[in-house]
């Protein structure tokens, strides 16, 4: 299916910084819960993230990440997600996230 330049521009898709990663036992499949900073304009966010296989709490926080800003709420058991981190299956189908390669401002959009 092909779709138009405008089409592209309703998926809102942001850089901000994960600031905080906590464990998310609640979730049927493995996840974290994510707090994500993306700047003034938007601010913080929250999102679950099933990508335990490649990733430590620890070493999430500080990382940049896309996700797409303007979803719906979703509710996922107790957690409310407000945004949907992106990222590739690899070889096993598990998830690694996408990233920008070099720092850059939060709340910056993908063009």
């Amino acid at each position: 299916m092909t779709i138009s330049y405008d089409d592209f521009l309703k998926v809102d898709i942001r850089v901000g910084t994960i600031v905080a990663a906590e464990p998310f036992p609640e979730a049927r499949k493995p996840a974290y819960k994510l707090t994500v900073d993306f700047g003034p304009e938007i601010g913080t966010k929250r999102s679950s993230a099933q990508i335990t296989t490649h990733y430590t709490l620890d070493e999430l926080v500080g990382r940049q990440v896309l996700a797409v800003v303007n979803f719906p709420p979703k509710r996922i058991g107790p957690f409310t997600s407000e945004v949907l981190c992106l990222g590739l299956p690899d070889a096993e189908d598990a998830v690694v996230l996408i990233a920008p390669t070099q720092p850059v401002p939060n709340g910056g959009r993908l063009y």
